[in-house]
């Protein structure tokens, strides 16, 4: 889309209602001529978060999952014809930075659901294809209960939940963890082994009998992107509610760890945000300052210009890589991805992280340096950059991804695959 307008004049949301509450009469246009509307629902989260946070409220996002179905954000993907957006990669990674920007629960919680998508646009079944893309482009949005606490290798296709016949259909049975962004969802996909221990996905609804949904995470960040644990109890699941996982079509997950990078791209832009508040908020500086009020004060401008400038770098990283994301998609044939296309996209999702992991952290501790004390209040929530980066940053631990990159560089191993669910 490199002769189209740039993104923030393409993007189009109508608000027809006159009150305070947000309405919307169609989805993302990215072809749109009109300025973008995108701002309100944008400044709508935003401003929900920051009334949650300075009032210390224990509410969840819900409001802004209500603007973000009535808007159909999660169709942004879908061709326009089928009622979505016509979005591609890039596009989406430069509006989840935004969204992180305003809200980083809200953008992390929709990860699962922009991924499922992914595998949507990917089907050969065209009847099963356009049940689920209807669905999203009606502004439904889809969880993940996929992650199990046991001995097995995270990324292997052996699950501790089960599947067991039951008639005509099957009986679920388990218990997940980490179920971000369920806890808002209209479905929900669960990963499990049948009977016969062959590995397959269930999508079905959030609200089936059986299915209970813990709001119990406990991390030191994320707090409300509802990643607690999903019970299942004799759960009734229909066969056509069944895919059995091939993870030959896309060898590689780079999509997934890539969007936690967008997520930390959007903080970082909140953290610039925070540190010229901080600057212009005070009005003495120190005896040892170089400047008699702290906005003329040439070290703190450095410290906010390094801030801008990891903020910029992670950015145009992440939206990089998301390019190669778009080439190994766009290769797709009969829903199997290119491999090689596959593993660039994989290994420069993966040269992300090494670095953005890195800026980020220091970046949020950087902060500080241009606060004083007074910084330091619970009352500012400033530590919940560092936080909300660090628990992103925990999913995949950074060491293992260097070393792949440094053996395939020396010895032109290939990145290990990540079998994909569903």
């Amino acid at each position: 889309m490199s002769s189209q307008k740039p993104l923030n004049q393409r993007i189009n949301f109508k608000n027809k209602d006159e009150s305070n509450s947000l309405t919307f009469t169609s989805p993302v246009k990215v072809d749109s001529p009109e300025l973008p509307e995108l701002e309100y629902l944008i400044a709508a989260i935003a401003e929900d978060a920051e009334k949650r946070r300075s009032t210390g409220s224990k509410d969840h996002p819900y409001y802004a999952f209500d603007l973000i179905r009535k808007s159909r954000l999660g169709a942004l993907r879908l061709p326009v014809e089928l009622g979505g957006s016509g979005a591609n990669i890039r596009d989406l990674f430069q509006i989840l930075i935004r969204l992180a920007e305003a809200d980083p629960d809200v953008a992390h919680s929709l990860r699962s659901h922009f991924s499922q998508v992914e595998k949507f646009l990917l089907l050969t079944d065209e009847k099963l294809r356009e049940k689920w893309l209807q669905r999203v482009a009606n502004g439904e949005i889809i969880g993940n209960a996929s992650a199990e606490i046991s001995s097995n290798n995270a990324g292997n296709l052996v699950f501790e939940t089960t599947l067991s016949p039951d008639g005509e259909g099957f009986l679920l049975n388990g218990k997940k963890y980490f179920s971000t962004g369920t806890l808002y969802a209209d479905w929900v996909v669960v990963t499990a082994s049948t009977h016969e221990g062959r590995p397959a996905s269930v999508i079905i609804p959030t609200n089936r009998e059986g299915v209970i949904i813990e709001d119990d995470w406990d991390g030191i960040g994320q707090k409300w992107t509802g990643s607690g644990t999903t019970r299942l109890h004799n759960v009734y699941v229909n066969q056509d509610e069944i895919t059995y996982i091939d993870g030959s079509k896309t060898p590689f997950n780079s999509f997934l760890q890539l969007y936690l990078h967008g997520v930390i791209a959007g903080i970082l832009r909140n953290v610039v945000t925070d540190a010229k508040a901080l600057v212009h908020g005070r009005s003495r500086t120190f005896s040892f300052a170089a400047a008699d009020t702290p906005r003329q004060d040439p070290q703190l401008q450095h410290v906010i210009g390094q801030l801008s400038s990891s903020a910029f770098t992670a950015e145009t990283i992440v939206l990089a890589a998301a390019d190669a994301i778009d080439a190994a998609l766009n290769s797709a044939v009969n829903g199997v991805i290119d491999y090689s296309l596959s593993h660039e996209a994989s290994l420069r999702a993966a040269q992300a992280k090494v670095i953005i992991d890195q800026l980020a952290l220091q970046a949020s501790t950087l902060l500080f340096e241009v606060g004083g004390a007074s910084a330091t209040r619970q009352s500012k929530h400033l530590d919940r950059h560092w936080r909300n980066i660090r628990t992103l940053a925990s999913h995949n631990p950074t060491v293992y991804k260097a070393r792949a990159i440094g053996d395939y560089v020396v010895n032109s191993t290939d990145l290990p695959i990540r079998e994909v669910y569903f």
